[in-house]
This record gives C-alpha cells, sequence and structure tokens, in this order.
C-alpha cells in the first residue's frame, strides 16, 4: 500500500506524541523509586544506625538475648529515638523515619542468624549490621527495605497507577489523534493544492494558481509557484505570438518576390533596373530579418562574440551619427547633440556599439513624424555614462513601455511592417547593453515621443 506524504506526518505526529508521554510516564516511575522510596531507605539506615550502639552495652550486662525475647519495655527501650525522655510529660513529635514505618521494619538476630525480636521475616536484601562484644559477633541489627514490607500496598499502587497511566495513555492517543489530524490538514492542505496545480502545469494549463493562504513556508512555496506559472504562460504566449510574428515577416517579402517574379515571367514588367532594385530590395529585408533573428540567437545561448578594448564613446557615437544630419533632414527632423569635450572612456567592443547606436537612429527615423526633433545628450553620472536619447511624437502608451524590447514587438504593427522595421531591433540592442554590463530603458519624452536611456559603466584609468 501507498503510503502517502499526510499519512507519514499523521504517524509522525502520533508516534512522537506517544513516545514523549511513555517516556516521562517512565521517567516519573523511576523517579518516584529512585527518589521517594530510596530516601525513606535511607532514613531507615539512619534510624539503625542510630540505635546500633545500644546493643552491645546491654548483651554485655545480660549476658543473653533472653531479656528482650518477651519484655517489650526492654525492646522499646532499645529502639527509641535518642531524644526520647520516658520521664517528660510533654509529648514529643516521633522522628521522620519512624513516621515511614522504620520502627517496624527493625529486626534483632542472634548469633545463628535466628530472629529474636522485631519483624518477623527478614529478607536477604536486609541491612544488617553486626553486634560485636568482646571481639565475638553476638548478633545482627537489620532494616528490611520499605519495599520488602509493603509489598500488598505496592501491588494496589501498582493497579492503580496502572488504570491511571492507561487512561492517560488513551487521552494521549486521542490527543495526539486530534492534533495529527489538525497538522495534516493545516500544513499539507495547501501543499497538496501546490501539487494538483502542478500536474496541472505539466499537462500545459499555464492559467491555474494557487490560493496564498499564509506568509510562512508553504504561503511561499504557493508565491513561487503562482510566478513559476505565470512566467511559463507568458512565454508560451511569447512564442505563439513569435511564431505568428516570424511567419509573417517572412511571408510578406516573400510574397512581393512571388509576384515581381510571376509578373517578369508573365511579360507583365520588363526586367530592367527598376525591378531588379524592387527585388534586390525584398532580398535585402529578407537578409536583414535572418540576420537579426541569427544574432538574437547567439545572445540568447551566450555565442555572441564580443571584442571589448578601452573605448572613448564620445568618438564612438561620433562614428555612428556622422550622417545622421542629412538623414535627419531628409526626414524633416531637427538633430540637437549635445557632446562633452572631455572624453568618456568604457570597456566596449565599438562595431557592437555603432549597432546599437546605428539601430536606435533607424528607430528615431522610421516612428517620428515629420517636423519633429531629435535630441542626444551625454553625460557622466557617478561611476556610469548616461546617453539620453529623445525624439518627439508620436509617443508610445504607458502600458506598451515594458514591451518595446520583446521581440516583434510593435505599439501600432501596421505603421512598423509599412516603413520595413521587423521588431527586433530595440532587443537587439538591449543584448548589446546587458552583454557591456550595462542597461537600456524605456520612457516617456518630455519632447513627445520615446526617451531612451543607454547606461554603461565607466572605464577606470
Amino acid at each position: 500500500m501507498k503510503i502517502t506524504l499526510s499519512r507519514r506526518l499523521f504517524l509522525a505526529v502520533l508516534c512522537t506524541t506517544l513516545f514523549v508521554a511513555l517516556a516521562m510516564a517512565m521517567a516519573g516511575s523511576w523517579s518516584f523509586t529512585r527518589g521517594f522510596i530510596g530516601h525513606i531507605n535511607e532514613l531507615g539506615v539512619a534510624r539503625l544506625e542510630s540505635i546500633h550502639p545500644r546493643f552491645a552495652p546491654a548483651y554485655r550486662e545480660h549476658g543473653s538475648w533472653d531479656f528482650v525475647r518477651d519484655n517489650p519495655d526492654a525492646w522499646f527501650n532499645l529502639t527509641r529515638p535518642n531524644d526520647w525522655d520516658p520521664e517528660s510529660s510533654t509529648v514529643r513529635q516521633a522522628p521522620l523515619s519512624d513516621l515511614t514505618g522504620a520502627v517496624f521494619r527493625i529486626a534483632l538476630l542472634d548469633a545463628e542468624q535466628q530472629r529474636v525480636r522485631g519483624l518477623p521475616v527478614v529478607g536477604r536484601d536486609a541491612v544488617r549490621l553486626p553486634i560485636v562484644v568482646d571481639g565475638a559477633t553476638v548478633g545482627w541489627l537489620t532494616m528490611t527495605p520499605f519495599q520488602s514490607v509493603t509489598e500488598a500496598l505496592g501491588e494496589r499502587l501498582f493497579q492503580r497507577q496502572l488504570q491511571a497511566s492507561l487512561a492517560i495513555a488513551v487521552l494521549v492517543l486521542l490527543l495526539a489523534t486530534l492534533t495529527a489530524g489538525w497538522a495534516t490538514r493545516r500544513l499539507l492542505a495547501p501543499m497538496l493544492q501546490v501539487a494538483a496545480a502542478t500536474h496541472r502545469l505539466a499537462a500545459g494549463d499555464y492559467a491555474g494558481r494557487v490560493l496564498v493562504q499564509s506568509d510562512d513556508e508553504v504561503g511561499q512555496l504557493a508565491r513561487d509557484f503562482n510566478q513559476l506559472a505565470y512566467t511559463l504562460e507568458r512565454n508560451e504566449q511569447m512564442r505563439r505570438e513569435f511564431m505568428a510574428d516570424i511567419s509573417h515577416e517572412l511571408r510578406t517579402p516573400l510574397a512581393v518576390l512571388r509576384g515581381e517574379l510571376e509578373a517578369l515571367e508573365d511579360g507583365v514588367r520588363k526586367l530592367d533596373g527598376d525591378s531588379l532594385r524592387s527585388l534586390q530590395q525584398e532580398v535585402g529585408q529578407l537578409n536583414q530579418l535572418v540576420d537579426d533573428l541569427h544574432e538574437l540567437s547567439l545572445a540568447d545561448v551566450g555565442a555572441l562574440t564580443y571584442r571589448k578594448q578601452p573605448q572613448d564613446l564620445v568618438e564612438v557615437l561620433q562614428q555612428a551619427l556622422s550622417g545622421a544630419s542629412a538623414r535627419c533632414q531628409e526626414q524633416g527632423l531637427t538633430l540637437a547633440l549635445q557632446l562633452p569635450l572631455a572624453a568618456m572612456p568604457v570597456m566596449a567592443d565599438a562595431a557592437r556599439l555603432r549597432q546599437l547606436l546605428g539601430n536606435l537612429l533607424e528607430n528615431s527615423l522610421r516612428y517620428t513624424s515629420a517636423g519633429g526633433q531629435l535630441r542626444i545628450r551625454l553625460q557622466e553620472q557617478d561611476d556610469r555614462i548616461v546617453l539620453d536619447w529623445l525624439d518627439s511624437a508620436p509617443g508610445v502608451a504607458e502600458t506598451d513601455l515594458p514591451r518595446l524590447f520583446e521581440r516583434f514587438f510593435r505599439g501600432e504593427a501596421s505603421r512598423g511592417r509599412a516603413s520595413g522595421g521587423s521588431g527586433l531591433g530595440l532587443a537587439i540592442c538591449r543584448s548589446i547593453a546587458e552583454a557591456h554590463g550595462g542597461s537600456l530603458q524605456a520612457r516617456p519624452s518630455p519632447l513627445g515621443g520615446l526617451w531612451l536611456q543607454l547606461s554603461l559603466p565607466k572605464e577606470i584609468r
């Protein structure tokens, strides 16, 4: 039979509770036997030792033990407490040892170990003190242990203790069962919910969530599971969007190429420079898309090569924007470039940085309306170098800003395709920035468009 986790927890709590109860019972019994009864026996031995010195002089005076055999007064005088005064009328309290029955457990034996007076039966476990007169042992003074003379009382006490122990054991078993059942429901119920949700997640249901009911480790497990499910759901959605986008991106130039070739084949169009340039443009768009996808795939697996060397970011920016003014004028844009006079040293791959800056420029030229402006500012902040790239309207909705760096994402899809964009440029830019230990963030521009901020660590020279 399969032992589930709930049964294991139930048995663990139950067995632990029973073990603790049994251990406490055994410890109590041992403490009672070794402590209380042992203390009573020690009092009895002390009582025996206190009267022992009286017997040798009494034997020497009478010459035998006959004077005490049938003489209760003589026996009382020999075994009385040390501070007992028979002539005083004041009632004295008996010593503690006598209150525990020590006086009744004393017995006198002759030299042959035969009883003379006292306890009728003397066992082998009795404490024996020899009575020596003139070098010869004339008798023995004994004290029988408390447990040996109270067998009947001990049996009744044992029966009562056994009954009480059984009642306590039943009560403890009931409490342990209730505790184990509560712990199983309280602790394992959320875990069972997580397990059930995990099975659904493995089957492809990424929309399932677990209700978080506590702030302990189980609650943290539920929160982690919900985050995992959300991430998988988001990745699955992005995968489907990626497949749909890439199929569309490939289908569009291929359809144009096919139409152009069919027109040439049917004689609708002549094979001249214009038709060749049109075909070359579509092939170039396909080639750019494939190159971008290949570069992103290499970045995902960490196989994209970077040859980093000390570079001056001011110089790299000037090289990347060498023809930017003319292109901005063609698009009807005003370019404002603010560069510091001092060098801005960074450890970077100059070609990759130029690629990043070129993609940012293409993005602004493609999506900024005519008559707008582009403002580029480079400055130093603490131990980082920050490049602010701001353009004018149209802007990007606040809800779309976090998705700008997703592959194939466009705030307005039709506009991007009409201008030839594939939606991969900003994704490549962020990959290059992170490979240099930097970051690329997007926010609304005060000019009405998009504000892209590139932050790179400063090279210490």
